[in-house]
């Protein structure tokens, strides 16, 4: 059974940072593909970056590059979502899923195979 957790979501002001964190059990994350995506109010879903589980290929959404860094924790069953310079269009409620990654599929994919209840991240001065 899959069951993904993610965590670190916060208030902060505009230019702060926040660590999201994404715990995922029942797979192989070296085998498999995370991507971190958000849905902010009266807004699209929108897939934010994504990380390869066969060769660490990592990929950003124009909207957040040089400012987001995805990464894999020591427990290899884990993901990070470094986020910088935040800025209150990235208020969101933050979602970590499985299955996909790519340019792609940051861009335009909807579904994914799990996902999990999402954390909520607002930027407000």
């Amino acid at each position: 059974q899959v069951h993904i957790v993610e965590s670190g979501g916060g208030l902060v002001q505009p230019g702060g940072s926040l660590r999201l964190s994404c715990v995922v059990s029942g797979i192989n994350l070296d085998y498999d593909q995370i991507t971190w995506f958000r849905q902010g109010p009266r807004k699209e879903r929108e897939g934010v970056s994504c990380l390869t589980g066969s060769d660490g290929s990592t990929f950003y959404a124009d909207s957040v590059k040089g400012r987001f860094t995805i990464s894999r924790g020591k427990s290899r069953d884990t993901v990070y979502l470094q986020m910088n310079n935040l800025h209150p269009n990235d208020t969101a409620v933050y979602y970590c899923a499985t299955g996909f990654c790519s340019p792609y599929d940051l861009r335009n994919r909807y579904e994914y195979d799990y996902w999990g209840q999402g954390t909520q991240v607002t930027v407000s001065s």
